[in-house]
Parts: structure tokens; sequence; C-alpha cells
């Protein structure tokens, strides 16, 4: 038998308490939204942190955004190795069935993912170095952004990888063929940002400034 269990009491108070208010309020929507399928306009790639919240951050509500959350809001480069690919099944999904106009990366400050990556690159983290280690493998993705900022004096490293991690992401999206066309048709436009959670702050990246600046 599974080892499953009911929901802790405190979780099924908060659901009781959001169906008598926000669902009874707004009823009518939440059934349209079931019968009329999902047209998000924009994907949001995320990092699975409890502290990065981009529904509230934007304001959003159900139906707006099609979110997909991994450890550090990588996106992998594109490959056809048939192995099983949640991140690129997900980005499929958005650009050539829900025909999103936008996806969106976000990173943010103090991302756990890429302080292991870090540790990682620099031999103080042997365990994600186990072929085992699913973490290690995934921030594999982030070695190429490691090297690029390695150089950097040591107590800025850390925060110029976490917009490295959001930069591969980039670049691995346009390795996607159907990515790759939706971009150059001008049926997509890819955006990345970086979210300062503790001064509530988000900086975008400027490709003509090749940098990140506050919005």
């Amino acid at each position: 038998m599974m080892k499953a269990r009911t929901l802790p009491s405190y979780l099924v108070q908060r659901f009781h308490g959001w169906r008598a208010t926000s669902y009874q309020n707004n009823r009518a929507w939440y059934r349209r939204l079931a019968e009329s399928g999902q047209h998000p306009r924009a994907m949001v790639i995320s990092c699975c942190d409890s502290r990065v919240h981009v529904t509230a951050i934007f304001g959003a509500d159900e139906g707006e955004f099609f979110i997909h959350r991994n450890i550090a809001g990588l996106v992998p480069p594109f490959t056809s190795d048939g192995k099983t690919h949640g991140t690129s099944a997900a980005v499929e999904y958005a650009v050539t069935a829900l025909g999103v106009a936008h996806v969106i990366v976000v990173g943010h400050s103090n991302c756990g993912g890429v302080k292991g990556c870090h540790d990682m690159c620099t031999g103080h983290a042997p365990q994600l170095e186990e072929k085992t280690s699913f973490v290690g493998r995934w921030m594999d993705i982030l070695r190429p952004g490691y090297e690029r900022v390695a150089h950097l004096p040591e107590g800025e490293i850390l925060p110029a990888l976490e917009k490295q991690a959001v930069l591969t992401s980039l670049e691995n999206l346009m390795t996607f063929p159907f990515v790759k066309e939706a971009v150059e048709n001008d049926m997509l436009t890819l955006h990345g940002l970086w979210n300062n959670t503790g001064e509530g702050e988000l900086e975008q990246y400027d490709p003509e400034r090749d940098s990140f600046v506050i919005i």
C-alpha cells in the first residue's frame, strides 16, 4: 500500500477558507476557466524556492501564467535523446500547444541551487559530484555559467552566478528548434528577470547593455 496520508489539518482549514471566500466570490470565473481551457499569455520558469512567488509579484490571477518550477529555474539545452525531460516538455507544451507570447525566466537572490553549483564547482560539495545526485546532475547545466564568473572576487561570484543561471536558461531556450522559430517569426519573446527577495526588487536583463537593470 502507498505510504500516503491525509492532509495536515491546517491545510484542510485553509482550503475550506479559500473555497468559502475566493472561490465563492469568483465562482463564475473558475467555471469558465474549467470549461474553456487555459489561454495564458506567458510561461514563467522559476525556482522551486518557497520565497519566490511569481503570481504575487505580478498580481496574477488564475489562468494568466503557465508556470514551471525547478531547482534554480534552469532550462537544459535541447536534446533528442528520448529520455524524460520535464522542463523541456513544459517548454514544448507552452510554446507549441498553448502558443504563449512570452517565456519569462526568473532567478532570485540567495538561491540554494546556485550555491550548490558554486560549491560543487569549487570542490566543496563532493556529495553533488556523485552520479546518483539528482541535484548535482541538474546543476551541471550551470557549469558553463560558473566558468564565466569564476574569475570574480569571491564575494561577487554567487550573485553573478544567480544571474548567469537566467542567462544560461535563455541561451538554452534558443537551442529548441520550435522556440528559435517562434522567436525569429516574432511570435514569441524571451525575458530574463532576477528577483531580490529581501529587498522586493526586480531586475531585468537588457541585451543592449548586456546587464541586469532594476525595473
